[in-house]
């Protein structure tokens, strides 16, 4: 019974979200009420508060929240940081084909794109997540190093996950985006770990 329940809540979170990604880019993120997007997915107003804390936190799901810092603080004995974070983003790769709705992706980064209060609210988030990458690198590079790259791994990814997207909305087959993003990613890290010069006779 238990199993049934988490598949039918995992059901709901991804209608609402489905509704909701929908009425945004038809009208807009401002123009839509939590009413809106609750009546649309035939739930409760505060069934959907139960899943999501407000209409920017579901139009915001997945931005910012993976742990950075801890993906480093916790890597297995032998891993650089560098090393724990590459593999991060390879299962990501990896972990893409199977969760992708590609029609859901893009209509979330156009209504990110579109909103300038989104916009700001998804920078706030990447902020945060890089400050607190570098507070764990800061145990092993020092503050002032520590604080460059993070900055340098968190405009790595988001410049991954921007091509990623891109190579969607131009229409490649989500199989071959996948391919692009996990050798980008492979290159991304080799650029991290030895600098420009690894671009040489590539």
């Amino acid at each position: 019974m238990t199993g049934l329940r988490e598949r039918k809540k995992e059901q709901t979170r991804q209608r609402i979200t489905a509704v909701a990604l929908r009425l945004f880019a038809e009208r807009g993120f401002d123009a839509v009420t939590v009413s809106d997007i609750a009546e649309a997915a035939e739930v409760a107003r505060a069934t959907l508060f139960s899943y999501f804390p407000s209409k920017e936190s579901l139009a915001l799901q997945g931005v910012g929240q993976e742990s950075l810092a801890d993906i480093v603080a916790r890597r297995p004995a032998g891993l650089s940081p560098l090393q724990a974070l590459q593999a991060h983003y390879e299962a990501f790769a990896d972990g893409q084909m199977a969760a992708m709705d590609r029609d859901q992706v893009l209509a979330q980064m156009r209504v990110i794109f579109d909103s300038p209060a989104l916009s700001g609210a998804a920078n706030a988030l990447l902020y945060q997540q890089r400050r607190a990458l570098a507070e764990v690198l800061a145990q092993e590079y020092g503050e002032t190093a520590a604080a460059l790259v993070a900055a340098q791994i968190a405009a790595t990814a988001l410049t991954l996950r921007e091509s990623f997207f891109h190579l969607l909305a131009d229409g490649v087959p989500p199989r071959d985006a996948v391919r692009a993003l996990a050798k980008d990613t492979e290159i991304a890290f080799a650029l991290l770990e030895h600098g420009v010069q690894h671009l040489k006779g590539r």
